[in-house]
């Protein structure tokens, strides 16, 4: 009778194992957790690019962002993985000002264009609603750009990033081969007198432009500082601050292979298009074009995170 009783207890206790690494594998196979941290969606204020206000649902707005922030016609899987992004985006900035207020422009959150919407792109969005991506539960700063050009960086080297780095950033490879040919190579010239405007504006007055010189690069070929000479002395900036005082459209990254001096002009020739860190868009693009999930797609980017659903 203790046999079959201790034979009956192991077998029930195989099974309920079983059943919870069935459970365990699942979850681990879609990445995503429960949390529910928030009791319900969000009602946020957005401060349009007209100067109104608008208060909408807080996925309303993640749709109106991945419409800003990807092209028409890309595959659902890369809108999901930035509508996931999108919302860690908005929610870390919400939380660290404590308001519900948030910009619709990019330069000061992420891009808000509503009339983008397209009725794919909004099905992709609802298919990650509510999930965000955290690190020791906390939310990450959701960081993506265009294209890495083949390799990510650190938020040091991308953003001249002040605090420590976070955990949760690394430098991976990026299938970045899909991107426009200007993307993936590019040459851009400055005159020396924009060059010499945008050192002004950083507070570093040189004179007349002399010399340009590449002080140092990070592994993936970034530059980290860059250095200039001039009638009145020399100035040494953070790569990542220069490129966004000149023009971070047109100087498209610090991945810079060359810079050459052509008269009264410098010309720059580099790869890829953003700061570099976090999620690429183009590599995202590519990972879906090969059947990975949304979340399989930010991990890809990002170490040691959770992926959750915040509200149902």
């Amino acid at each position: 009778m203790k046999f079959t009783r201790l034979f009956l207890f192991i077998f029930i206790f195989i099974i309920i194992m079983t059943m919870a690494v069935a459970c365990d594998n699942q979850a681990r196979v879609k990445g995503v957790r429960e949390r529910n941290r928030l009791e319900k969606e969000p009602e946020i204020v957005v401060k349009l690019t007209d100067g109104q206000e608008k208060q909408m649902k807080f996925e309303e707005y993640i749709t109106g962002v991945v419409a800003g922030e990807m092209k028409k016609g890309w595959p659902a899987n890369a809108y999901a993985a930035q509508a996931i992004i999108a919302r860690t985006f908005a929610l870390k900035y919400m939380d660290e000002n404590k308001t519900n207020v948030i910009s619709g422009s990019y330069e000061f959150a992420q891009e808000f264009k509503p009339e983008n919407v397209t009725q794919e792109l909004a099905d992709a969005v609802s298919k990650t609603r509510g999930e965000v991506v955290v690190h020791q539960d906390d939310y990450i700063k959701g960081w993506f750009h265009a294209s890495a050009g083949g390799q990510t960086t650190s938020a040091k080297v991308g953003l001249a990033y002040e605090k420590d780095e976070p955990p949760y950033i690394k430098i991976v490879n990026s299938p970045d081969e899909m991107a426009p040919e200007d993307v993936q190579n590019w040459t851009i010239e400055f005159s020396n007198r924009e060059i010499e405007e945008a050192l002004s504006s950083m507070g570093k007055d040189i004179g007349v432009l002399e010399k340009v010189i590449i002080e140092d690069r990070d592994r993936t070929g970034r530059i980290i500082d860059l250095s200039f000479k001039g009638s009145k002395g020399s100035a040494t900036v953070k790569a990542a601050n220069f490129r966004n005082e000149l023009d971070p459209k047109r100087l498209k990254s610090t991945k810079i292979s060359e810079i050459k001096k052509q008269d009264d002009r410098y010309s720059f020739s580099g790869a890829g298009f953003g700061h570099g860190v976090g999620m690429s868009q183009w590599g995202a693009y590519a990972m879906a074009k090969d059947g990975r999930s949304p979340e399989e797609i930010v991990s890809h980017y990002f170490k040691d995170i959770e992926i959750v659903k915040e509200y149902d």
